[in-house]
């Protein structure tokens, strides 16, 4: 007897036929005699319904308040997919994220694990029962608060009891059949990918492909966790993600996918005095707005002047504090201006195949050129060349760069709903 955790996002639990599509899957899986764990998200647009509420009725609503507002969408969901269970035969036990023993942080909002002690969800199993826990959700031992784990946070919390359980699989259901060489809205001859490796996965997720949350990925590599992502509105098999043991040897693709970010604007600190000590100041000044920076690029000074400029991305609810913060800092940096970019978009084309082949780059900058796409960032790792470019170009540059790669498929890829998730 297998041990399956089964997440399932909210365009698959959107109304109550989805629920009941969703439960007759679990049953499925529980008569085939495995052990089933299943950890549900909000209702279709519940959770953005309620941010709408609260910001309706509180100019700055609260963080502990709104944990215990926005938890209240996985009750629901959990609940009744528990009863759609019971009406087709099978016992089922349903448990908030506290309950289930994820224990996070303190910080509301995106609380971070901290630890998962799943005792009740394991009692249930051997008591024969299927187990939901609601998705995104903790709990905080030190002030006995509820928590929220930010975006993504269903997915943490499958791959978090799918560790702590030992289970086999984490499968994580979503309306796609699994993980895509890009989105395959943005590009219909997207094609599915069979296997992909953490690390890839990880380096996608990062560059803004959200069929993963990057939080979960970095859970499952390092805990182990086998991912499965495949469609509840499907009976096809999906993408799996992979941890290659040490040693293995597996022969990568060249290029296994491409994502395309339009969340992130560009700052640059214009006039910065090229002196050691300059960088380290303006990144502690955006540090402390808690901005997450991605791609930096400081331009390379005339001996004549003696100053930069510094570009870096960011998401972009997080610029305005760090403009404010930067402005403020302006007399310690000693910078001449700031330009602040909402335009642009970001593309990322990863793959492990690239450490033992050559070309990549010039294949990639030769397919834009061609079609006069001018680029603004360049930034790489091992297997990843990311550029920023013009974000209205973003969707067009996609289908140039999938095309040159021959990564476009036959047919048209499925989507089964509207999100992703």
């Amino acid at each position: 007897m297998a041990l399956i955790v089964q997440k399932y996002g909210g365009s698959s639990v959107a109304d109550a036929d989805g629920i009941k599509r969703v439960a007759e899957r679990i049953v499925e899986t529980r008569r085939a005699g495995n052990d089933v764990v299943v950890v549900v998200s909000a209702m279709g647009d519940t959770t953005d319904d309620l941010l709408d509420l609260a910001d309706a009725v509180s100019s700055e609503p609260a963080g502990r308040e709104m944990d215990m507002l926005l938890t209240a969408g996985e009750r629901i969901s959990m609940a009744l997919l528990a009863l759609a269970i019971r009406d087709l035969g099978e016992e089922a036990r349903s448990y908030t994220g506290s309950q289930a023993g994820m224990m996070t942080d303190e910080k509301h909002g995106a609380a971070r694990i901290v630890e998962v002690s799943p005792l009740r969800v394991r009692a249930a199993l051997d008591q024969g029962y299927i187990a939901i826990v609601a998705g995104f959700q903790g709990f905080n031992r030190d002030s006995g608060d509820i928590t929220t784990l930010g975006r993504g946070g269903s997915d943490t919390t499958a791959v978090a009891l799918a560790a702590a359980l030992g289970a086999e699989v984490c499968e994580i259901y979503t309306d796609v059949d699994g993980i895509f060489t890009t989105d395959p809205r943005m590009v219909p001859a997207a094609h599915k990918i069979d296997r992909i490796t953490s690390e890839e996965m990880l380096e996608l997720a990062a560059a803004g492909a959200k069929v993963l949350y990057i939080r979960a990925v970095e859970y499952a590599r390092r805990h182990g966790v086998t991912l499965h992502v495949r469609s509840s509105f499907s009976r096809n098999e999906g993408t799996l993600v992979v941890n290659p043991k040490e040693g293995e040897t597996v022969e990568e693709p060249l290029i296994t996918g491409i994502a395309a970010d339009l969340s992130e604007d560009k700052i640059t600190v214009v006039g910065v005095p090229d002196v050691p000590g300059t960088a380290a100041r303006i990144f502690t000044i955006v540090a402390k707005t808690g901005a997450n920076i991605d791609m930096i690029v400081q331009n390379a000074s005339t001996v004549n002047t003696g100053v930069a400029d510094i570009s870096f991305t960011l998401p972009k609810s997080q610029v305005p504090a760090a403009l404010e913060a930067l402005e403020a800092g302006r007399a310690e940096v000693g910078f001449s201006t700031l330009q602040h970019d909402d335009g642009i978009g970001k593309i990322a084309l990863v793959g492990a195949g690239m450490r033992t082949n050559t070309g990549v780059s010039a294949q990639l900058f030769t397919a834009l050129s061609d079609a006069g796409i001018n680029i603004d960032m360049i930034s790489t790792s091992e297997i990843r060349i990311s550029v920023v470019t013009r974000a209205e170009i973003v969707p067009e540059a996609v289908r140039i760069i999938h095309t040159a790669f021959d990564l476009d498929a036959e047919g048209e890829a499925i989507v089964y709903g509207g999100t992703g998730r």
